[in-house]
């Protein structure tokens, strides 16, 4: 009998860490100064001074990193992948080697028991983590434990598309079932299907490939990485915006600010955690 449990989607998931080692290679202070301006415009903020922060799924380790720059007392990443892990301690090692208020460690969100032992966090950041996790309402559930009174929540969650994301789900799958240069078979043409429309437009404006050569600006990612990371990601589930919304209100989270997408991609949320 086939597996089809949470765990055993887990166990054929991507490899997000093997795609993030890659990404390392292109990194610097371009992407890194992008991260930064990212936390500040959705978190409404110019400083994380005298703030904690909690990096749920750190993946690259950029955004703790750049964190870590806004001036955090103290950042927390984990990662479920091993892989993910080691990119998020090189990226510490390569940028903050002597930070003793950065910890990173392998950890599960799915963990409630793990996710209590946290302790209290000002900010907490989990941006296209917990739909990868094969039970992403336990995961919405439990990253919300280590928000103080006062503080925040900010999460990015896959946009519901209906029959289309059921497509992408197939897709996911064939891809992770398949191996090495086989897998080039899908990711090309999922390639030149997202880039085709951006590069007609741009060579149509006199400015070839201005936006593959611009598109770290859109939080640190290479284009192929992007794509990658996209075709690969399963496990793979979505919601719609008032889902999200609901489902934090009646958990006692007011909605700071919303970001949607048209079409596939992650509708961010900050939510805010009273203090009464």
């Amino acid at each position: 009998m086939k597996d089809s449990t949470p765990e055993a989607k887990r166990k054929k998931s991507f490899e997000f860490g093997k795609n993030w080692s890659h990404f390392l290679a292109v990194l610097g202070e371009t992407q890194i100064a992008e991260a930064e301006r990212s936390l500040k415009s959705m978190l409404e903020v110019e400083t994380l001074e005298g703030k904690t922060f909690l990096d749920i799924g750190s993946g690259s380790g950029l955004f703790s990193l750049a964190a870590m720059r806004m001036g955090a007392k103290r950042v927390h990443s984990f990662d479920y992948d091993p892989q993910s892990v080691a990119c998020t301690q090189e990226v510490k090692q390569r940028y903050s080697p002597n930070a003793t208020h950065w910890v990173v460690e392998r950890g599960d969100v799915l963990d409630e028991e793990y996710m209590q032992s946290l302790g209290q966090y000002d900010i907490v950041y989990a941006w296209g983590v917990l739909h990868h996790t094969g039970q992403m309402w336990r995961a919405l559930k439990n990253a919300a434990l280590p928000v103080r009174k006062g503080g925040k929540l900010f999460i990015a969650i896959y946009n519901d598309q209906g029959w289309i994301s059921r497509i992408w789900l197939l897709v996911k799958r064939t891809y992770n079932a398949m191996s090495g240069f086989t897998r080039l078979l899908i990711t090309i043409p999922v390639l030149f299907l997202s880039w085709t429309p951006r590069s007609v437009k741009d060579v149509l404006r006199g400015k070839p490939f201005h936006s593959w050569r611009t598109y770290h600006k859109q939080r640190g990612m290479s284009p192929w990485h992007d794509v990658v990371d996209w075709v690969g990601g399963y496990p793979f589930e979505v919601a719609k915006p008032q889902e999200i919304l609901d489902f934090y209100r009646q958990r006692g989270y007011e909605i700071k600010r919303l970001e949607t997408v048209r079409g596939h991609g992650c509708n961010q949320f900050v939510f805010y955690k009273a203090d009464k």
